[in-house]
């Protein structure tokens, strides 16, 4: 059978079962795991999960590679997987199904834990990690807590602090947004050095001095609407070189006929000027919008998730291309000195699992079949994609998300990859 052109784009609702084998008491992630020396062993909580090495940031799912911590059928501990690791009965081509290449070459060193955070404190669920104009790296997670939309800085973890501002060594610079906001999600930094944070749990969207003053806000708190003025999750912002606002709506319903799926455009004042987008797969159209960036030349690239796919636009919101070989967009880093495209797949799966779990909702949210999850790195002007960073979690993945769901780069061309399994971690060149 023939591979479908990269540029048709085929919704499968079906999912294949799992075969059960005979149980293979072989932990998920390994026993060895990747510490900021690269050589440490970690411990293992009492359900089985391997814990982070000993003063790491990394939070407690960072190594997990999210295996599900429920017993086993007539056992105790972790979902161990049914296969043996490397003796699942599908491999992966070296292209998938929409032309994402898996066997790209990996110019970095395996990533390590980075962040030196405040005593006491790990990583949450983190989807943003943003390089400033100074050269400093901004992270924003959930409060210390896994998961998203929802509270997660809301209730005890509203006295936690979520925005954090490092330089290049992972040396604290500052952290704030206390009480601030519900559950945030992407955070951008515009060239005058303002923050523009998205909060997919209060449904608004905030712009920020880098002391954490509110200086303007967009959207209704609490209401998740379709009018001119509000939102549903809306989950992240850039900044146009004149000061326009383009905000990604929304995070709701993927898979689904609800929730928005627009591009919002206001001026620098807050003004609205446009939309649009509406739920589906055609060009112009969405599914879960998760990143936004521009190129050097102002176009708006679209991480359009659900549907597996990057749009490109004009700023007037004219369709340009959409390309589906750089995998499914969790985040996109844009470096404008060379227009080099950073793309963070954190979900694609086809609902196979190696705990025998289906991995995949009924309504196919995240179906991507036969690619492996990472950092793709390649061209933003003609779309070629030359090196990848590689999922270290085992296919096939036990989980919804590994790795990272946000990415960015430093002048040195080190990467930089937050996770929505807890950690942030540095990817530096070999």
């Amino acid at each position: 059978m023939s591979r479908p052109h990269p540029a048709r784009f085929t919704r499968v609702s079906s999912v294949v079962g799992v075969v059960v084998l005979a149980s293979v008491a072989i932990m998920v992630a390994g026993g060895t795991t990747r510490a900021q020396s690269g050589s440490r062993t970690s411990a293992q909580s009492n359900s089985g999960i391997p814990m982070p090495p000993s003063g790491s940031p990394a939070g407690p799912l960072a190594y997990s590679c999210g295996a599900p911590t429920a017993p086993a059928q007539g056992g105790r501990g972790q979902q161990q997987p049914v296969f043996p690791l490397g003796q699942y009965p599908v491999k992966l081509p070296a292209v998938s199904l929409l032309g994402a290449r898996n066997d790209l070459p990996n110019p970095y060193q395996p990533g390590v834990d980075w962040g030196q955070l405040p005593p006491g404190r790990k990583w949450g669920s983190t989807a943003s990690v943003t390089t400033a104009p100074d050269g400093t790296i901004w992270v924003v997670d959930r409060c210390g807590n896994s998961g998203a939309g929802g509270t997660t800085c809301g209730g005890a973890s509203a006295n936690v602090n979520p925005v954090f501002q490092f330089d290049t060594s992972g040396k604290l610079l500052k952290t704030f947004g206390a009480g601030m906001f519900i559950s945030p999600h992407k955070l951008a930094v515009d060239k005058d050095g303002y923050l523009w944070l998205a909060d997919n749990g209060s449904h608004e969207v905030f712009k920020m001095s880098q002391d954490g003053k509110i200086l303007l806000t967009l959207g209704k708190k609490g209401v998740a609407g379709a009018g001119m003025d509000e939102f549903d999750a809306p989950t992240d912002v850039a900044i146009a070189p004149n000061g326009d606002i383009f905000v990604g709506d929304g995070h709701t319903g993927g898979g689904t006929a609800s929730g928005n799926a627009r591009i919002m455009k206001f001026n620098k004042d807050g003004k609205f000027l446009k939309t649009w987008g509406t739920k589906g797969m055609g060009p112009g159209e969405f599914d879960v919008i998760h990143t936004l960036d521009f190129d050097s030349r102002g176009r708006l690239f679209v991480g359009d998730r659900q549907n597996n796919r990057i749009q490109i636009f004009d700023q007037d919101g004219k369709f340009i291309a959409q390309w589906f070989q750089f995998g499914r967009p969790s985040g996109i880093h844009i470096d404008k000195r060379t227009d080099t495209i950073y793309v963070a797949d954190s979900e694609s799966r086809d609902g196979r699992t190696n705990t025998g779990q289906l991995s995949l909702a009924q309504t196919g949210y995240g179906f991507n079949p036969g690619i492996r999850r990472g950092i793709r790195i390649g061209s933003a002007r003609d779309g070629s994609v030359r090196s990848f960073i590689p999922d270290p979690c085992p296919y096939p993945y036990p989980s919804g998300s590994s790795m990272a769901e946000g990415v960015t780069v430093d002048s040195a061309g080190n990467v930089y990859g937050a996770d929505f399994l807890t950690d942030v971690r540095k990817f530096v060149k070999k």
